[in-house]
C-alpha cells in the first residue's frame, strides 16, 4: 500500500497527537521516523483488504464528514489545538462503539510502536536516552558463521523428494530431523529468510521486521493482537525459551478427545527426547530484577513460585537475555535452527527460504507434491510422496484449505491463551529490559474452579515496543511521563488458559483471517489474573501499578484507595473489543487431533481425515489450549507424529 500525499499527511497528524514530543529535546513521531516504519509495516501486510480499509479511514479523517463522525463536529482534525485532538482520540477509545474503539487501538498500536521502536536518522532516539534505554546493541563481528546452508531461489524450481515440510519452526524443524534420521529424503520449505548469530542486533526495528510475519496483526474484531514469527526456525528463534513439559491434567483431557497416547509412554518418549535434544537446564534460571519482584510478593502472599526450565547454554542472563525476543546475539538460544534442522540437514535434508506454499497437490486422493511461489514470482514446485504441514496456527489450515480439504473442523477450535498484564512503578530500579526472560512462574491460579482453567503469572523483559502494548493511552504527555520512569517498572503478566475457542477463516484470496472473541468464563478468567497480578505487585512493594485498560485505570499507594477499589475498576472496564490491551502470546488448535472427523481436523496419526500421508505436526494440533508456553508439546507432537509417518513410508 502507498498512502496519497493527503493520506500521508493525515496520517502524520494522527501520529503527532499521539506523540507530539515534549519541545525540549523529545521530537514528534513524524520527526523520529516513526509514519515511515508504520508505511513499512502496512507494505508487507499479506492482506491489502486491511491496507485499504486504512486508506478509508485516513480519506474521511481529516475532513468535516470525519469530524462528525469523530464526535468534533463539522471541522478538520487537523484545524484543532492539540488538546482538542487529544480529547478526540480519547473519546474514540472510550466510545460506546466497538468498531470506534478498535480502530483507535489500531491507530494508537501503529504509532506508538512505531515511536518508540524508530531509531531515528542518527540510530540513537532521545526517547531511549529519556528513558535510561541502551538502544541496540549492534550487531556482533565475532559472531560465529552461519551453521546452516539454506536456498533462496532465484528462478523457477523444480524439485523432487520423500517428504516436503512446510515450515521450519519448533514442529517443522523437528519432523524434519525425525524424517531424515529415518533415511528419508526431506526438503523442508520456509517463508522467512535465515537469521544467525551474526545478523542480530539486539534492536525492536530490525528484530520485529525481519523476523515476524507481517500480518495478520489482529484478530478481526480487534480484541487481541497477534504476533507469529516468519523466519528459519519459527517461533524458536524468538520465543522466551521457557520450557514446560505439557502437564499431566493437560494430557488426560487430550487423550479423552480421542488421542489415546497423549496419556501414555509414547508421549512420555517424545517429550524426553525433545527435552535432551533441547538441552533444557535450570542452569541459567537466573531471576531477572522483575521475576525477583513478581518472586518476592508471591512469597509475601504464600503463593504458589515455580523454576522456569530454559533450553539455553551459556546464556548471559542480562543484557543479552533481555533482547531475547529479537534473537540471540551470542548463540545461546538452543532453537530449532541450532539443534532440529542442524540435524536435518547434516542427514542430507535440504533447507529453502523465500518459498510461499500455496498448495498441496492431491491426485487420486493422495498427496504429490506442494507448489509455491517466491516473493519475486518464482515457481516452486517439489514433488513427495507425502507433506507435512507445520506452517502455524494460522497459516496451516489456511494452506489446507486452499488445498481443497473441506473437513469443517479446519480453522475451528483455536486458542489464543489470551494475556494482559498489570504494570507497577518500585522505588529501586528495575531496568525491566535486562535480565533472563523467564525464570519464574506462578501456578496459584492455573485452576479457578475445578476445570482446569485459569490464569499462569509470569513476567518477560520490556524492550519499550513490547512495553507500550500493554499500556492504554489517556494523552501524550501522561503517557510520555510513565516512559521516562520505565527504569523502575516492572510488569505481572497474566496468562490465560481459554476454555472457548475462535476459528481461522480464508478470505477470497485465500489469506488467513483470524476470529475470536473472548467469551464471558474465560474474561472472567482474564479478570481474575488482573486482579491477581495486581495484588502481587502491591506484596512485592509497588507505589503505584495501572492495568492495560484504555479507561486509563491507575492505583497509587500514597492515595489510601483500596486495592480491592482498583481491582473492581478493572472489572467494570471490562474486556471487550478495544476496552483492554489484550495479545495473543500462543496461536494453538486450529487443525487439532482427536480421535473422529466429526470433533477435529487430523486423526491420532497427525493424519489429515481427507488425505493419507498430509500430516500436521504443529500448534494447531492442540486438541484444546496446553495453559503453559507451547514450544515443548509442539516439538513432542511433531516428534511423535513424524515418527509415525516415517514408519509408515519405511512399511
Amino acid at each position: 500500500m502507498t498512502l496519497t500525499a493527503a493520506q500521508r499527511t493525515t496520517f502524520e497528524s494522527i501520529f503527532d497527537t499521539f506523540a507530539p514530543g515534549d519541545g525540549n529535546g523529545i521530537p514528534s513521531a513524524t520527526r523520529l521516523g516513526a509514519v515511515h516504519i508504520a508505511e513499512g509495516m502496512l507494505a508487507a501486510n499479506p492482506r491489502p483488504e486491511e491496507a485499504e480499509m486504512l486508506a478509508k479511514v485516513l480519506s474521511i479523517w481529516d475532513t468535516p464528514v470525519g469530524g462528525l463522525l469523530l464526535g468534533i463536529g463539522p471541522r478538520r482534525f487537523s484545524s484543532l489545538p492539540a488538546d482538542r485532538r487529544e480529547a478526540a482520540l480519547i473519546a474514540l477509545g472510550d466510545s460506546n462503539a466497538a468498531l470506534k474503539r478498535t480502530i483507535f487501538q489500531n491507530l494508537k498500536s501503529a504509532a506508538m510502536l512505531s515511536y518508540y521502536i524508530s531509531p531515528g536518522a542518527d540510530g540513537t532516539s532521545p526517547l531511549w536516552d529519556a528513558m535510561g534505554y541502551p538502544g541496540p546493541l549492534g550487531s556482533r563481528t565475532d559472531a560465529a558463521p552461519a551453521a546452516l546452508h539454506p536456498i533462496t531461489p532465484v528462478a523457477a524450481l523444480s524439485l523432487s523428494c520423500d517428504v516436503v515440510v512446510v515450515g521450519s519452526g519448533a514442529g517443522g524443524g523437528t519432523a524434519a530431523a525425525v524424517l531424515s534420521a529415518a533415511g528419508l529424503d526431506v526438503i523442508v520449505l520456509e517463508k522467512g529468510a535465515y537469521y544467525d548469530d551474526g545478523d542480530f542486533d539486539g534492536g525492536e526495528a530490525a528484530g520485529l521486521a525481519r523476523l515476524y510475519a507481517p500480518g495478520p496483526s489482529a484478530t478481526a474484531e480487534g480484541q487481541l493482537s497477534l504476533l507469529a514469527a516468519q523466519c528459519l526456525g519459527g517461533g524458536t528463534v524468538v520465543n522466551f525459551s521457557t520450557s514446560f513439559r505439557t502437564p499431566d491434567h493437560v494430557r488426560a483431557e487430550w487423550a479423552a478427545l480421542g488421542v489415546s497416547q497423549f496419556a501414555g509412554a509414547e508421549y512420555d518418549a517424545a517429550m524426553d527426547a525433545v527435552w535432551q535434544r533441547l538441552g533444557v537446564t535450570a542452569e541459567y534460571s537466573i531471576p531477572s530484577r522483575r521475576d525477583q519482584i513478581m518472586e518476592r510478593g508471591l512469597t509475601a502472599l504464600g503463593w504458589h513460585v515455580g523454576e522456569l526450565q530454559r533450553n539455553v547454554k551459556g546464556c548471559d542472563t542480562g543484557v543479552e537475555c533481555g533482547r531475547c525476543g529479537y534473537g540471540c546475539r551470542i548463540g545461546a538460544k538452543q532453537s530449532v535452527a541450532k539443534t532440529w534442522l542442524a540435524d536435518a540437514e547434516a542427514a542430507g535434508a535440504r533447507l529453502y527460504t523465500g518459498v510461499d506454499v500455496r498448495a498441496i497437490e492431491v491426485q487420486a486422493g493422495r498427496p504429490t507434491g506442494v507448489t509455491g511461489r517466491t516473493a519475486d514470482g518464482h515457481e516452486v514446485t517439489v514433488r513427495a510422496r507425502a507433506v507435512v504441514v507445520a506452517a502455524g496456527s494460522v497459516q496451516t489450515p489456511a494452506l489446507l484449505r486452499r488445498s481443497g480439504l473441506t473437513n469443517p473442523n479446519i480453522g475451528k477450535h483455536l486458542r489464543l491463551h489470551p494475556a494482559t498484564a498489570v504494570w507497577a512503578e518500585f522505588d529501586e530500579e528495575v531496568r525491566p529490559w535486562e535480565g533472563a526472560m523467564q525464570t519464574r512462574y506462578s501456578a496459584e491460579h492455573a485452576d479457578l474452579d475445578g476445570s482446569g482453567y485459569g490464569p499462569v503469572y509470569e513476567t518477560a523483559a520490556a524492550n519499550p515496543g513490547l512495553s507500550v502494548a500493554f499500556q492504554s493511552w489517556r494523552g501524550a504527555a501522561r503517557h510520555l511521563e510513565v516512559m521516562r520512569r520505565l527504569a523502575n517498572y516492572s510488569s505481572v503478566g497474566v496468562i490465560t488458559r481459554d476454555q472457548d475457542s475462535g476459528e481461522v477463516k480464508t478470505d477470497k484470496r485465500g489469506e488467513p483471517t483470524v476470529h475470536y472473541t473472548i467469551s464471558q468464563r474465560d474474561a472472567r478468567r482474564v479478570q481474575a489474573g488482573v486482579a491477581g497480578a495486581s495484588r502481587i505487585l502491591d506484596a512485592a512493594g509497588a507505589t503505584r501499578m495501572f492495568s492495560g485498560h484504555q479507561a486509563g485505570l491507575e492505583w497509587t499507594r500514597a492515595s489510601g484507595e483500596p486495592l480491592d477499589a482498583f481491582i473492581a475498576r478493572c472489572e467494570r472496564a471490562g474486556y471487550g473489543p478495544g476496552r483492554c490491551s489484550l495479545a495473543a502470546l500462543h496461536i494453538l488448535g486450529s487443525a487439532r487431533m482427536g480421535g473422529s472427523a466429526e470433533t477435529s481436523a487430523v486423526n491420532p496419526d497427525g493424519v489429515t481425515w481427507e488425505v493419507p500421508d498430509i500430516v500436521v505436526a504443529d500448534a494447531s494440533t492442540f486438541p484444546t489450549a496446553s495453559g503453559v508456553n507451547p514450544m515443548i508439546s509442539i516439538e513432542a507432537i511433531a516428534y511423535m507424529n513424524a515418527s509415525r509417518l516415517a514408519a509408515r513410508l519405511r512399511g
